[in-house]
Parts: C-alpha cells; sequence; structure tokens
C-alpha cells in the first residue's frame, strides 16, 4: 500500500475575494511562516489561464518550504502549475480518473461526509487516495452549497472508519480546531480562519498553536 507523506495539521485553502487587494500569493506567505503546512488552491470562478497564472505565483512562495501544493478540482492543470496534486469533491473527476492521468507520485484528495462515502473510496482500491477532506463540520459561509454539518462527532466517525489521514473542514476557528485534537483527525483546513484575517500569519500562528496542544 502505497502512501504520499501528507502534512495536514493546518492545511489552508484559498479564496481570492476574502484575500482582497493582499492577495493570494501573499495571504499563502503569511501562512506558511505562522505554520501553515498544506495549501489547496481554489478558486472555481476564474479562467483556466487566470488560475495557472495565479497557481505558479503560489509555487514561487512555496519554493524550498516544504509544503505542499493542491489544486482544487481542475486536474488538467495541476502540471502546468507543478502542484504536487489535486483535491477532487464527490460531483469532480473520480480519484481513480485523477490518479491515472497525475501517475503515482501525486497526492490525491477527496471530500467525504458519510461513512458510506468511505466505504465507496475503499472500493477504489489501495493507491488511488492519499487523504480525505472531510465536512462541513460546522456551517460555512465559504462554500454556501456544503451539505449539512455533520459536527465533531461526525467527523470523528468518518476518519475511525477511514484507513487515510483525514482532515476536517467546515467553520473551523481557532476554538474549534482545540475541540477537534481529539477527534481521530489529522489537522483541520481553514478558509476564512486565515485569509479574511488582518494578519494571516498571526491568525495561521494561532491555528497551529492550538493545533498543537500548545498553551
Amino acid at each position: 500500500m502505497t502512501r504520499r507523506p501528507v502534512d495536514l495539521s493546518l492545511y489552508l485553502v484559498t479564496d481570492t475575494g476574502l484575500c482582497g487587494p493582499r492577495g493570494v500569493p501573499a495571504t499563502v506567505e503569511a501562512a506558511v511562516a505562522g505554520g501553515a503546512t498544506m495549501v489547496q488552491l481554489r478558486d472555481p470562478g476564474t479562467t483556466d489561464a487566470d488560475f495557472v497564472a495565479l497557481g505558479l505565483a503560489v509555487r514561487q512562495v512555496l519554493a524550498g518550504s516544504g509544503v505542499s501544493l493542491i489544486v482544487d478540482d481542475r486536474v488538467h492543470l495541476v502540471q502546468d502549475i507543478s502542484a504536487d496534486g489535486v483535491h477532487v469533491g464527490q460531483r469532480d473527476m473520480s480519484p481513480s480518473q485523477a490518479r491515472q492521468l497525475l501517475g503515482p507520485d501525486a497526492i490525491v484528495g477527496l471530500s467525504i461526509s458519510t461513512i458510506e462515502q468511505v466505504r465507496a473510496a475503499r472500493a477504489l482500491g489501495d493507491d488511488v487516495l492519499d487523504y480525505l477532506g472531510v465536512g462541513p463540520v460546522w456551517p460555512t459561509a465559504t462554500k454556501p452549497d456544503h451539505g449539512p454539518a455533520i459536527g465533531p462527532d461526525g467527523v470523528a466517525a468518518v476518519a475511525a472508519a477511514s484507513p487515510w489521514p483525514v482532515v476536517a473542514i467546515g467553520g473551523i476557528t481557532t476554538v474549534r480546531a482545540g475541540a477537534l485534537r481529539h477527534s481521530g483527525v489529522a489537522g483541520v483546513a481553514v478558509v476564512s480562519a486565515v485569509c479574511a484575517a488582518e494578519d494571516p500569519a498571526a491568525a495561521a500562528a494561532s491555528l497551529r498553536a492550538t493545533w498543537d496542544g500548545q498553551p
């Protein structure tokens, strides 16, 4: 069973609108300085060309950091950006097809909200997925079309059923990150908690300290 290494401790999902005039690359750079361990580039409203340009700028600020860059949904742009992998949802390209296109070394993540979806993912085989994004834990305005919030107990149940590491997402704040530390997940994913923060580095540092159990 092959597992590509992933550090899900503090997983930043970008939001171009929330980053505002500061911009996505500067926000990512600050978040990584504060302790972010993975970055997912997400901007569903932009063109492929603009998405690639944004991805290359983010790739540049991540150079030498050891932080993986994941592309949301757009499997066909992973190589153009020199990203480390892709994250797909239940309605996106199948993880198996993404793995086939990207090869054995890419990181492939999948959004999950139920134990039934974990079972379906397990049927894909051992070497397709590297991690699961589980949620929404709490309601979130950054993805208005999300399904029902499953709460910390729902996340814990999915994590217990998953053979892959799990990152929790949806409405996570510094306080809520602490509530998830013992739920069996490998980390927390945030959008607005960092992208909309006045000081993304400080926001990321606070989240990371809470996740690591520091006072």
